[in-house]
């Protein structure tokens, strides 16, 4: 383990000059800052260590490069963030590959909550919009941090749900290259109650490994994962993956076998995942992991008063959900749907209501009701008794 430790200027510029160097990844810059006592020292030492064959090719970043990064970093106001020093996500300073350094946007504070990351589909439906939307207000009137990864879809649903307590998004980029980029006002958002945090240079545009890799610290930085609505190969399934080899709680939430959204995650409990309906089936788990030693105590209860959230006490083992239905907000609200979208791709085989399914839609009630009759008309519409509808 690291020694824990504030870092000079120097030192978080030497940090990151090691960082920002070629074929130097979170674990090797752990082994040759443990072996040289800094990153200064095992900067010197990189030449002798490629000359002797005991390390392979590094390329090692220009300084005034890293200086001009480190600049804009603070130009910004954002905060770089060292594996040693305390503001650092406790949960994630546990994993073996955790980042030695977090450009972070918005408050610090609240990178020490206990926190619960909800991924899913891009794609979702509206019944995962809504049940997405339930488990982040209800997680956050419990005291808990929703973290997930700014995508499109469930991702989205939960930080605007969350943004009434506490929400973190992880970028597979930096903080000046948004992805999507239809994400900014919402990336915005979350600085202003939340934050907003990346492993990456500032300017770097995210391609596709880059997502697997962000999905390493939505799961490390969490005490649990819920699934909701996962196909057999997407991203969510990585981050439940990389959850459950980082030793976190993963929980699946069931779907219909008629929809393909809800193949991943019925998988997930096949192979053993938690069941999960209900908030009070996260907090459940994961009350004996809050009163153990991950969480520094001091801080957390210092962030819960930066963000107002319920004082959890360290001391129970049965936590309780507050228990409150989240009420719903009108389409004008700042949890409203940002796009437009089909109709028919919000629609599954689970019943949902059409007001929400309108709610959830972006587009007008006459609208809907247009689409749910065109849809009838083609034989694809099923209407229930209870005023809900689904697709065959």
């Amino acid at each position: 383990m690291m020694k824990m430790q504030r870092l000079s200027p120097v030192e978080k510029l030497d940090w990151l000059q090691l960082t920002r160097s070629e074929n130097i990844g979170p674990r090797n810059f752990q082994m040759l800052v443990t072996r040289f006592g800094s990153a200064a020292s095992a900067l010197k030492a990189l030449p002798e260590l490629m000359r002797s064959g005991r390390m392979s090719h590094v390329i090692v970043a220009e300084r005034d490069e890293v200086r001009r990064e480190l600049d804009e970093i603070e130009r910004q106001g954002l905060k770089l963030i060292a594996l040693c020093e305390p503001e650092y996500p406790p949960a994630l300073r546990e994993i073996d590959s955790a980042p030695p350094l977090l450009t972070v946007g918005g408050h610090v504070e609240c990178l020490q909550l206990p926190s619960v990351s909800i991924v899913g589909s891009r794609n979702a439906s509206a019944a995962g919009l809504l049940l997405t939307e339930r488990f982040a207000r209800g997680l956050g009137e419990a005291g808990f941090c929703v973290t997930s990864g700014l995508a499109r879809g469930i991702d989205a649903k939960a930080h605007r749900s969350a943004l009434k307590a506490t929400t973190v998004a992880v970028l597979a980029g930096g903080h000046n290259r948004i992805y999507p980029s239809e994400h900014t006002k919402l990336a915005a958002e979350i600085c202003s109650q939340g934050a907003l945090i990346s492993e990456m240079p500032i300017n770097w545009e995210p391609r596709g490994p880059d997502f697997p890799r962000r999905n390493r610290l939505v799961a490390g930085i969490s005490l649990g994962t819920i699934v909701i609505e996962a196909a057999l190969k997407s991203g969510s399934l990585i981050t439940a993956r990389l959850a459950n080899e980082q030793g976190r709680q993963v929980f699946a939430v069931p779907g219909s076998p008629l929809d393909p959204r809800a193949e991943g995650t019925n998988n997930l409990l096949r192979e053993g995942a938690t069941f999960c309906t209900r908030i009070e089936d996260v907090i459940d788990a994961l009350s004996p992991v809050i009163s153990q030693s991950l969480l520094p105590r001091d801080l957390f209860r210092e962030a819960s008063e930066v963000f107002k959230h319920p004082q959890i006490d360290f001391e129970r083992q049965d936590l309780q959900a507050n228990g409150t239905q989240p009420a719903h907000e009108t389409q004008q609200g700042s949890d409203a749907y940002p796009h437009a979208v089909s109709v028919q791709d919000l629609l599954g085989a689970a019943p949902i209501s059409i007001d929400d399914l309108i709610r959830h839609s972006g587009v007008t009630a006459a609208e809907v009701q247009m689409a749910l009759l065109e849809l009838e008309l083609s034989g694809k519409l099923l209407r229930h008794n209870n005023g809900c509808v689904s697709v065959m």
